[in-house]
């Protein structure tokens, strides 16, 4: 079987500003097809690492590596839109010259084709968030980059949307990189976890980096209760090492 395309991969990545290091030779690679999920507490330096892998922002030290030509679409935390202006989701997601052909179709894969004629103002936290996700969408991207994709969502639409998530890396074939705090939820979505406190502490598959001892020191008691929540669904097995097997006759999945 043919190794994965590597879609972005960065190597020893730093970034400091002024005295303070934000970032500490950071690696992570993302490959087509697979959901790699950056978690940590708040202030770990997910959204910087994220930025610098985008080109955002600057780093000072490390080599970021991207497939030539890659279409990226991005979806941020927030969407701060001034509350006097009138604009419906369709005009939002005419700003960057998509036609309305293809609007109504990234609006349809995220489950919000009747949200077209609504104001961004009146929808609520799982409808901006899947209108963003459309958004997104309208790059054809090869890489999906969501920046807590599920804030101010209730928990039936935080699964609702991993959910989406995870459908819409298969149908379209491309890599997601998805950055989060959340314990739950994400690890039965993903595929490689890196778990950054201003540096990596551990990275690898969820059943391997929730009995790491770096995640269990930084998490404690919430990696404990969410460890029992973590279901992998998932039509391959793992060797000790962590490889794929996708004749798992012999290999019960992870519980």
């Amino acid at each position: 079987m043919s190794e994965p395309t590597t879609l972005l991969q960065a190597k020893q990545l730093s970034v400091i500003r002024g005295n303070r290091t934000l970032v500490d030779r950071a690696d992570l690679t993302v490959h087509a097809g697979e959901i790699v999920t950056l978690i940590g507490p708040n202030g770990a330096g997910k959204t910087t690492l994220v930025r610098a892998l985008l080109g955002l922002m600057s780093f000072n030290s490390g080599e970021l590596v991207q497939q030539p030509g890659l279409r990226i679409g991005y979806m941020p935390q927030k969407l701060h839109i001034d509350p006097s202006l009138p604009l419906t989701v369709k005009r939002f997601l005419a700003l960057g010259g998509s036609k309305l052909n293809a609007i109504t179709d990234a609006l349809s894969r995220t489950g919000a084709h009747h949200l077209l004629e609504q104001h961004l103002q009146a929808l609520s936290g799982g409808e901006t968030q899947r209108v963003l996700l459309a958004r997104a969408l309208l790059r054809n991207p090869q890489l999906l980059v969501l920046d807590e994709p599920v804030q101010g969502v209730d928990v039936a639409g935080q699964a609702a949307l991993y959910t989406l998530i995870n459908e819409l890396r298969h149908e379209l074939g491309c890599g997601v990189l998805l950055i989060s705090h959340d314990l739950h939820l994400v690890m039965a979505n993903t595929d490689t976890v890196v778990c950054l406190n201003g540096h990596v502490c551990c990275q690898g598959h969820p059943s391997q980096v929730t009995v790491d001892p770096a995640y269990l020191e930084l998490f404690g008691h919430r990696a404990e209760a969410h460890i029992a929540l973590y279901t992998h669904h998932h039509d391959h097995a793992h060797d000790e090492c962590g490889e794929l097997h996708h004749d798992h006759k012999d290999h019960p999945p992870h519980a």
